[in-house]
């Protein structure tokens, strides 16, 4: 796991020694890649996510108590950062009903059908990693590095983003745009390095 995230910017955070960080984000990733460097070197204090399987450090902390993990169903979790990134007031699913998901959380009846309301979540900072980017910003990520990276883009205040390849303005094929230039405050050229290195 980890497709799609900058290990370039995750280098540059673990540079700042900064702590405490909230993220948000599919999976916590295999050890050593990704948001797991993070995790590993006890900068998180909370995780929004909908899968920590592949990371025993995550489970490690948070059953010491060193790591809140908020754990949201996939869809739920896409909907969620979609509606921060729209300005929704949230989305009503059936999925989390009668489970610990449901906690706390307001249940809404409509038609005779019970459904949880799934608040917005937006973040102060986005990590985006693309395959291919103009130099608009424009971004195009090549399988499953798509993820959650276009619907962060939208729902953060500032966003910054790596591209293993730049090209100029006109070389994207506007249906080829996944992310649009107009969501990146900052774009760099790397990763792919950083990843054969690994």
């Amino acid at each position: 796991m980890s497709n799609g995230t900058s290990e370039l910017l995750v280098d540059a955070i673990l540079e700042k020694g900064i702590r405490d960080y909230t993220i948000i984000c599919n999976d916590t990733a295999m050890p050593g890649f990704g948001i797991s460097r993070l995790i590993d070197s006890k900068r998180v204090k909370k995780i929004i996510t909908s899968h920590i399987g592949m990371n025993p450090e995550t489970g490690k902390q948070m059953s010491a108590g060193d790591l809140e993990v908020e754990l949201v169903p996939q869809g739920a979790l896409a909907e969620r950062i979609r509606c921060g990134g729209h300005g929704l007031g949230g989305v009503l699913t059936p999925t989390g009903l009668g489970t610990h998901v449901a906690e706390g959380k307001k249940i809404l009846e409509i038609d005779g059908k019970e459904y949880l309301l799934e608040t917005p979540i937006r973040a102060d900072l986005a990590l985006i990693h693309a395959t291919k980017a103009d130099s608009f910003g424009n971004l195009y990520y090549a399988g499953t590095t798509r993820n959650f990276n276009p619907l962060m883009a939208m729902a953060a205040d500032l966003v910054l983003a790596t591209s293993e390849e730049l090209v100029e303005i006109g070389e994207l094929e506007p249906e080829c745009i996944m992310t649009s230039g107009i969501f990146i405050d900052f774009l760099v050229k790397g990763d792919a390095e950083w990843i054969l290195k690994k």
